[in-house]
């Protein structure tokens, strides 16, 4: 446990719910191992009342940086005073940091940390087919990384229509051809298939989609991280397929925390 006392710096991640969050487990260590004196703790945030939440965060003044979870990483790009290329791109933000004159900047990294993780594994999406299930803030920025890795075709699912017209518009643009979006999901010719909705988090969640129609090869994907073992890898496991922990597109957003809140070497 770390060292709490009037000189800490503070950090929160907020998410509603948030009992899942991993990110005080792994940055509280990075904190230690720098020598700072500083803590990342979780803030369970209603929907309805986040922006005074954020609003409050944002004035205590030795509070330096907020990770955002589901499901803010949308409605949470209105509290910062800056965005990034990224994060405006994608209309979506999971880390806000406060500047030296007072005003909060925020960026994205889910998008690079998880295809960061799927490298890792082996699992380079250049040039393959994805199926991608949520067009939520970590839905759109996995899609805009996976298109920026040079998958061959993306194909997005979900049931929100106004949702998922916005996310195709928004990276079709730059990728004609290369995007197309479907209220049911469309697995067939997929190679990877993603999981970028909260689905999974409770165990009588139902299925983000079913891997069962998913070809032999295949690679399934979710970054639902609590359980680690969610349903969907479970049934994806059963059936032979190649299964990618969620845990995976956080490990590999800690160095990018380290460097956007300029914690240090």
């Amino acid at each position: 446990m770390p060292d709490i006392g009037g000189s800490t710096r503070l950090f929160a991640v907020l998410g509603d719910p948030v009992a899942q969050v991993q990110a005080p487990a792994l940055l509280n260590p990075v904190f230690e191992q720098l020598g700072l004196d500083a803590v990342l703790f979780p803030v369970h945030a209603p929907a309805d009342r986040l922006g005074a939440i954020i609003g409050g965060l944002q004035r205590i003044r030795n509070l330096d940086g907020l990770l955002i979870t589901v499901p803010h990483k949308m409605d949470a790009c209105r509290y910062a005073d800056e965005l990034s290329p990224a994060a405006a791109l994608v209309g979506s933000t999971n880390a806000m940091r406060r500047e030296a004159d007072g005003r909060w900047y925020g960026d994205n990294f889910d998008g690079v940390g998880f295809v960061n993780g799927l490298r890792g594994a082996g699992h380079d999406p250049r040039g393959r087919r994805v199926f991608l299930a949520g067009a939520g803030g970590a839905g759109t920025a996995i899609a805009a990384a996976l298109l920026g890795a040079g998958a061959a075709h993306l194909s997005v699912y979900d049931p929100d229509p106004a949702r998922l017209s916005a996310l195709v518009a928004r990276l079709g643009r730059s990728v004609p051809g290369r995007i197309t979006g479907s209220c049911a999901p469309r697995l067939r010719d997929a190679e990877v298939a993603v999981n970028a909705t909260p689905l999974g988090l409770h165990p009588d969640d139902p299925l983000p989609f079913a891997p069962r129609e998913l070809a032999p090869g295949a690679v399934v994907a979710d970054i639902v991280m609590h359980p680690k073992e969610t349903e969907l890898l479970r049934k994806a496991a059963a059936l032979g397929l190649s299964v990618h922990h969620g845990i995976h597109m956080l490990d590999h957003q800690i160095a990018l925390y380290r460097s956007f809140f300029r914690l240090g070497t």
